[in-house]
């Protein structure tokens, strides 16, 4: 019951650039949190905090689908030139992957150069927003097609009032993956960096291109993403909670993966469910966390236990759920890495549970 079934399917690994056969896990396998069965088709009810087991057929979400005498929003988008900006300028790159730093296993030493780059932005703004107001919205990582691809989506949960008119704002990363790379610097490092190049060089680029203002409420900001970009968006919100509260990540990178070696986070996105969440005092975080039965196993070159994706969500939804956070945890069957497939039937559930409950400030 407990034995790995390994996968047909050869997946290409983000972190080292090889390409292994990942194995398929179980909902009862050891380790694993408790899980409840969803029905085909099925979402996790909204008002539940708890893990959940789908798949493996999907079925498309209805909110995918145009309906008529909806109103639609409009999607923008402009480009941000890294030498225009005062953070993460210049970016960095790397030529080749690198090795064990023989005096710390748990990093690697890695020869970088500097770059410059160009970073699009797309943003979605709703029909039903009011120039000069405040509006919430949700900054999404590894931009910026996702403002076009979800406008569909939100039409339709703005309309039906399952969701407040949010601005999305799909932004791209600085190129390449991991360490040595500008994506990993901005999305792998255990800091509130990137969430303050998003408030200083972002947002006001936004607010003036698209004519709108953006709200200051951390309540009314929420930061998702896939992979690396997921385990950005609950970094973002751990360390400038000042800034965010909801967080949606899909196949997290809740790995090891922070370069350079950072002491005060030697385990870099591992640390959240190994030290921080358990240790730290109960944050005004709201967090919705999928992974695939599919998903990464990568011991690579560091042999450090602490690359396996499927494990380090699983973790994560236990030490959320002892901690008492506002959770819901989606173990999909028959999904791999950032699975569109299983996003089809479970993301515009995600969207709608992780703005449950928000309400815009009195005079907002």
């Amino acid at each position: 019951m407990f034995k790995l079934r390994m996968a047909v399917l050869i997946t290409a690994l983000a972190c080292s650039g090889t390409a292994v056969a990942q194995p398929v896990r179980n909902p009862d396998d050891k380790g694993a949190p408790p899980f409840k069965v969803l029905k085909e088709g099925e979402n996790p009810p909204l008002d539940a905090y708890d893990n959940f087991v789908t798949g493996p057929k999907y079925v498309p979400a209805p909110e995918r689908k145009k309906v008529e005498g909806v109103p639609e929003g409009k999607v923008e988008q402009f480009e941000i030139d890294s030498k225009e900006t005062k953070l993460f300028n210049p970016g960095i790159a790397r030529k080749v992957f690198g090795k064990v730093d023989p005096n710390n296993p748990k990093t690697l030493i890695v020869e970088t150069h500097t770059i410059d780059y160009k970073r699009k932005i797309g943003v979605y703004v709703p029909a039903q927003y009011k120039e000069g107001t405040e509006a919430p919205f949700m900054v999404v990582h590894d931009g910026p097609g996702q403002a076009a691809g979800y406008r569909t989506i939100l039409d339709n949960l703005i309309a039906q009032k399952r969701i407040p008119p949010i601005v999305l704002i799909a932004i791209q990363n600085g190129g390449g993956d991991a360490q040595g790379h500008e994506r990993g610097k901005e999305y792998d490092n255990m800091n509130g960096d990137f969430a303050m190049y998003i408030e200083d060089e972002v947002l006001p680029r936004v607010e003036k291109h698209c004519k709108v203002k953006l709200t200051k409420d951390p309540d009314g900001r929420a930061a998702m993403g896939c992979s690396s970009g997921g385990s950005a968006a609950l970094i973002m919100a751990w360390f400038r909670t000042d800034l965010y509260h909801r967080v949606l990540t899909t196949s997290g990178t809740f790995v090891n993966q922070a370069w350079p070696f950072d002491p005060k986070f030697p385990d870099g996105a591992w640390g959240f469910h190994e030290t921080l969440i358990p240790k730290e005092p109960k944050k005004p975080i709201r967090l919705f966390i999928q992974v695939g039965d599919r998903d990464l196993l990568n011991p690579n070159v560091m042999r450090d236990d602490m690359h396996d994706w499927v494990e380090a969500n699983h973790r994560m939804a236990k030490v959320l759920k002892e901690k008492g956070y506002e959770y819901q945890y989606l173990f999909c069957q028959g999904a791999r890495h950032c699975d569109g497939n299983a996003q089809q039937q479970f993301l515009p559930h995600a969207i709608e549970w992780v703005w449950k409950g928000y309400a815009p400030k009195s005079g907002k």
